[in-house]
């Protein structure tokens, strides 16, 4: 069976937005998505205007990877590297906002794909489901329109 890991990251990420942002209603920018920026070390809010659905797309998959996984961790993997005064001193690592992920994973859990546990929060069956489908579906495109990656894919359960 065809796997997540078995899947461009970025390929699943935009078509997992994409179902996202047109059969999940519970998922939705906030009044204030325009204005928020994604870290401190950011100048300006994101300009992609459905990077809303992007980050929940992304936070499923960090689940389906690593998860059971809390706030505190999905900000750190969404962290930055922050230059310190001049350029003598060593770079620092600083963690994500939370205030998106946190609201994402909350909008997540309204429409039954992530789950809160004693561990952290982790995808329910039907979230990993959601994601397989959609990897599933992008491997068989794959295999259609780049023959050469099949070797890499893993065989499709039939």
């Amino acid at each position: 069976m065809t796997s997540v890991k078995d899947v461009p990251a970025d390929v699943l990420i935009a078509e997992l937005a994409r179902y996202i942002r047109e059969n999940v209603p519970q998922v939705k920018p906030p009044v204030w998505a325009p204005f928020v920026k994604t870290g401190a070390n950011k100048e300006r809010p994101p300009m992609t205007p459905d990077w809303w659905y992007i980050r929940a797309a992304s936070l499923m998959r960090k689940l389906y990877i690593h998860g059971p996984a809390g706030v505190g961790s999905l900000r750190t993997a969404y962290g930055y590297r922050a230059k310190i005064g001049d350029k003598t001193r060593p770079e620092r690592t600083r963690k994500a906002g939370g205030a998106v992920i946190r609201k994402i994973l909350q909008q997540l859990e309204q429409a039954g794909f992530v789950a809160k546990t004693k561990q952290g929060r982790i995808l329910t069956p039907e979230g990993r489901s959601l994601v397989d489908r959609i990897a599933a579906k992008i491997a068989k495109e794959l295999a259609k329109t780049r023959p050469e990656l099949v070797k890499y894919l893993a065989p499709p359960k039939e």
